[in-house]
């Protein structure tokens, strides 16, 4: 599909809605390892939020090959609530190929995910609605980031480099806070497995020339479970691919 035919599907009726703050029809999606302590107060969040905001609605919960009870809580909530869809990745295929199964599942015409570890109060998915009446993907930048100091610095050094690398406008690349229309994602291949998902999703859509917009939400300090993306390995594969990503798209532009 090309840019104009991309484009074309936000239509007069969803326009309309949107500017009602309410979406014709909305998924929403979290991954989810070893989150058993808040993979149902996570579902329920998004199942209050979308009620509230579309006229249809999916909650899908992306277990990624976890060794706890969030893969069963997933199931029990699945089969408990007609709105819910758990999806499993067995083995385990890391953030990137939990967050592009997450996109592939997704039914309806927006899709919305943020992290399944609780920090994000997913009722402010009506701030990212709010930008629609002047963009075509959405996206939130943390406020003041509920994270330990390496963290934070390990995000300005990636943000610097990518902004360079791709001149992509966004204050916070890989915050867990995106909203973006279902033909945009049917329209693109997507190849990272690991950290650089939100990378290569919003330089693909600066290259076919999406209008992105931003808006600060809140982020909130974990109550359960524990971090795993500063691991040394994923940030190392990170880089890895991030350059690998630049010559693909500079060769498709081509």
């Amino acid at each position: 599909m090309g840019i104009r035919g991309l484009l074309l599907t936000l239509g007069r009726r969803e326009r309309l809605l949107v500017a009602m703050h309410r979406l014709p029809s909305l998924s929403i999606f979290f991954p989810c390892y070893n989150e058993e302590g808040n993979v149902e107060r996570v579902t329920r969040a998004a199942l209050d939020a979308a009620v509230k905001c579309a006229e249809r609605h999916e909650v899908i919960i992306v277990d990624d090959g976890s060794k706890d009870r969030t893969g069963e809580i997933a199931d029990r909530l699945a089969g408990e609530i007609p709105e819910v869809r758990a999806v499993h990745n067995r083995p385990n295929l890391g953030y990137g190929g939990a967050v592009a199964r997450g996109l592939k599942e997704a039914r309806m015409e927006w899709i919305f995910f943020t992290d399944g570890d609780g920090q994000f109060d997913i009722g402010e998915i009506d701030k990212l609605i709010g930008l629609l009446d002047r963009c075509d993907f959405a996206v939130g930048y943390r406020m003041k980031r509920a994270d330990p100091f390496v963290r934070k610095l390990n995000a300005f050094c990636w943000g610097v480099l990518v902004r360079a690398l791709f001149g992509i406008r966004v204050r916070d690349i890989d915050c867990a806070f995106k909203l973006l229309p279902k033909g945009f994602v049917d329209s693109i291949e997507l190849e990272s497995r690991g950290a650089l998902i939100s990378t290569e999703l919003l330089a693909k859509a600066t290259y076919r020339g999406l209008r992105i917009a931003e808006v600060g939400v809140n982020h909130y300090p974990r109550t359960a479970g524990q971090q795993t993306g500063a691991n040394i390995f994923v940030i190392l594969r990170a880089f890895k691919e991030l350059f690998k990503l630049r010559r693909r798209i500079r060769a498709s532009a081509k």
